[in-house]
């Protein structure tokens, strides 16, 4: 079946199953693997991408039902050229350590403040999460209240 996606902007038709996890649609079908596989049941966050600024498990996500929307994986974060304020924040924070989860977590940390510029400790734990199996929450934190306090 002929699906059309748009990913990073760019509108793909696709020949793929409507009930495809959008994940390996992401993977497989369009190459981008900054997008990864943790667990498969929506409990971890690797997978974590943007449909529409929101931030979705693509793991159990059908690909059809997603047709039609604006989805955005780490790769398409960064825009003309520069990377996003979050990735910046990564770095200057020296978050990952394995790095396994870092795509999604970020994926899920932008969309947080694209909503809220300025979340609490509290609304951090309750929008984000993204299971990090190296601990590195503090400095999440850390990065998370340098970039509400530019914001702010």
């Amino acid at each position: 079946m002929s699906i059309t996606l748009k990913v990073n902007g760019e509108e793909r038709v696709l020949d793929v199953e409507p009930d495809a996890p959008l994940l390996w649609v992401i993977r497989d079908e369009l190459g981008l693997t900054g997008t990864k596989f943790g667990c498969g049941v929506a409990a971890c966050g690797a997978c974590t991408v943007q449909v529409d600024g929101v931030a979705i498990r693509s793991c159990v996500t059908a690909v059809a039902a997603v047709e039609g929307t604006e989805i955005t994986t780490i790769e398409g974060l960064r825009r003309g050229g520069a990377l996003h304020p979050v990735q910046l924040a990564w770095i200057e924070r020296q978050i990952p350590q394995c790095g396994y989860c870092q795509s999604g977590m970020i994926m899920a940390v932008a969309a947080l403040l694209a909503e809220n510029p300025s979340p609490s400790d509290d609304e951090l734990a309750e929008a984000v999460t993204n299971i990090c199996r190296c601990g590195t929450y503090p400095r999440i934190r850390e990065a998370v209240r340098d970039l509400a306090a530019k914001n702010g």
